[in-house]
């Protein structure tokens, strides 16, 4: 089942549009403000945003450029704004189309199926998994090996790893890896505890936590993953 959130406050609107996607197949959540959709993010996985860009607290493009931290679901907004400056802004951070209102129907679902096509063949092009030095991750199961011996880690630790893994030899502040920890459900990060799931995560994949050869400490900016896989 193909899950999709619907942002958008016009509620004739939403409930329409929601009506003629179930009656496609899809799966639809609504959500009429930024602060919704976040939560909805949160507790649920979709595969497609359509995004409006006037929202009563606030506009869909800040919402674009939010999810883009961290995830690739493709993004169609759906607004009324037709210059060619909302368009180009629109695409430009993270959106994979842009469909001006009043729309067709039909023309919205072609639209939704080409985008998921698009993306289902990115996703295929990307590896089943990372190696870094000795260690293996496998996102699909979540498994993590060391010297292929399997390491158990906590969700928390395991998005840790990822951030950095993803950001091979990129120094991130402790600012940016808080945001790339945001929804890890039942689990408040914050700047102290930061620091604790650094070291609990050193001491697992680290030959001598104290000289770390993966997690860089960066002194007085944050950290990065630097070992050299050459």
């Amino acid at each position: 089942m193909i899950n999709i959130l619907l942002v958008e406050d016009d509620n004739t609107l939403a409930i329409g549009l929601k009506y003629a996607l179930e009656n496609e197949g899809y799966d639809v959540e609504l959500a009429n403000t930024i602060e919704a959709a976040t939560k909805a993010l949160c507790k649920t996985q979709f595969h497609l945003i359509i995004l409006d860009i006037m929202l009563p607290d606030g506009n869909g493009y800040d919402f674009c450029r939010y999810v883009r931290k961290h995830s690739d679901i493709p993004i169609i907004f759906l607004t009324s704004y037709d210059e060619e400056v909302n368009i180009v802004l629109g695409l430009d951070i993270g959106g994979d189309d842009y469909i001006i209102k009043p729309f067709r129907v039909m023309e919205l679902m072609s639209r939704i199926k080409a985008v998921l096509r698009r993306h289902k063949l990115a996703e295929q092009k990307k590896p089943n998994y990372w190696i870094s030095g000795n260690i293996k991750i496998n996102p699909e199961s979540g498994k993590v090996t060391k010297n292929n011996n399997e390491i158990v880690l906590t969700p928390v630790e395991y998005k840790l790893l990822l951030t950095f893994v993803k950001h091979p030899h990129q120094v991130l502040t402790r600012g940016q890896i808080l945001e790339y920890l945001w929804d890890i459900d039942g689990e408040f990060v914050d700047d102290n505890t930061l620091s604790v799931y650094i070291r609990r995560l050193r001491e697992k994949i680290e030959d001598n936590p104290s000289k770390p050869s993966y997690i860089k400490t960066i002194r007085g900016v944050g950290y990065k993953w630097d070992y050299d896989d050459q």
